[in-house]
């Protein structure tokens, strides 16, 4: 039986071979490659909490945050990489009310433009409801405020709950709309 939150999957196709895993330690390398990966989505013009110009510093800090929220049991961090690095993630962030163990957020999703159409971003969806079913959670809610990402959602059985206007900025200014989506997990039962 895997640990919880463990999830290696290996996504291969004519364009790319990634493989994703769970991130708990401060891995220097991993560390840079997700720098790297959220300093390339703002660049890229990503709502994804982080205004432009996004310093290397502020996203090692926002990395590190993370990490650390991770090995304290808070969330699943899952990191995909290919042959040049990190290339894509996303969290799992598990509800803190105490009413509510059984929900968790999917929060960023990234991937670097260089691994972009290559099906990164549907196999580290695919690994964080894995994550979600091994730590027994059957709600999952996102936001996104991006069309292709709103695609891969319904593509993969997420059910758009609406939109609401002016929700957040976009990294060069301007306020965007965010699309609100969820998913029932089926729960998963061990014998007994």
């Amino acid at each position: 039986m895997s640990e919880p939150g463990r999830a290696d999957v290996v996504v291969a196709n004519q364009h790319s071979r990634a493989s994703i895993r769970p991130l708990l330690t401060l891995e220097p390398a991993a560390l840079e490659g997700l720098a790297d990966v959220l300093v390339d989505c703002v660049d890229g013009g990503a709502s994804v909490s982080f205004m432009h110009p996004l310093s290397r510093e502020r996203a090692l800090a926002f990395w590190q945050g993370v990490v650390e929220s991770a090995a304290a049991a808070e969330r699943v961090l899952l990191i995909a990489e290919d042959d040049a690095g990190v290339c894509g993630t996303v969290q799992l962030v598990f509800a803190p009310q105490e009413n509510q163990p059984h929900r968790a957020d999917v929060s960023k999703l990234l991937v670097h433009r260089r691994a972009r159409q290559r099906g990164v971003g549907e196999t580290l969806m695919r690994a964080a409801e894995a994550a979600a079913r091994e730590h027994r959670k059957t709600l999952l809610v996102l936001d996104t405020a991006n069309d292709a990402a709103e695609r891969l959602y319904e593509r993969l059985g997420w059910t758009r709950l609406g939109t609401i206007p002016n929700f957040a900025l976009w990294p060069r200014g301007g306020s965007c709309a965010t699309t609100l989506y969820y998913r029932e997990l089926k729960p998963t039962h061990s014998g007994a």
